[in-house]
């Protein structure tokens, strides 16, 4: 070995430029309306999750309408893993949804790249806290529209204008329990990070 390390470009160390980026990703969005789904459903990793069951000390103070049948509420984060490409990899952090929580969102929305709101057409306006805290912040968002079982189905442009957000926002249907749908919102959501921050790519 040569003692001035002439030669260090041999040992095989792998180079910063050679390591993938990691790109922190929120999933918010109303009170049941799959963002523990989502995670789950798209994360490489045993997803974490603080999901706790509902008691009677919620009663009055979280919003159950319209989803009577949830049992479970995320009361910190719920955390995943997907990789997108070789360079790219998403790090997931779910929000809670209930409005007794929304104190943690501030510091949950430090450094992160975008966010995923996901929205539930049996309750819609449960999305729209998340929309405005995201705009407020100018934090790119995507909107997945998680297609229940039963729910009334409606076009994204009909949620577009509902939810009331940009043309340029992206507003993807699909189902929170399928993984490739959850891919999808996700490439989405990448795709227009890159047009916001290259405006040149979205000609």
């Amino acid at each position: 070995m040569a003692s001035d390390g002439s030669d260090g470009a041999d040992t095989g160390v792998t180079g910063a430029h050679d390591l993938p980026v990691a790109v922190k990703i929120l999933v918010a969005g109303g009170f049941g309306a799959g963002k523990t789904t989502l995670v789950g459903s798209v994360s490489e990793i045993a997803p974490l999750s603080t999901e706790e069951v509902m008691t009677e000390a919620s009663m009055g103070v979280d919003d159950t309408g319209g989803v009577e049948a949830k049992t479970t509420t995320t009361v910190a984060l719920d955390f995943g893993r997907i990789t997108v490409s070789e360079r790219v990899v998403l790090y997931l952090f779910g929000t809670p949804g209930q409005g007794r929580f929304w104190f943690m969102w501030d510091e949950l929305a430090s450094g992160a790249l975008g966010a995923v709101v996901v929205a539930d057409t049996r309750r819609l306006e449960s999305c729209f806290p998340a929309v405005d805290f995201f705009e407020r912040r100018g934090v790119p968002f995507a909107v997945a529209v998680n297609q229940f079982d039963g729910a009334h189905r409606y076009t994204a442009q009909e949620v577009r204008e509902a939810v009331d957000v940009d043309p340029h926002v992206p507003v993807v249907l699909g189902d929170a329990r399928e993984r490739e749908s959850g891919k999808e919102v996700l490439l989405a959501l990448v795709e227009h990070v890159i047009r916001r921050r290259s405006p040149a790519l979205s000609g």
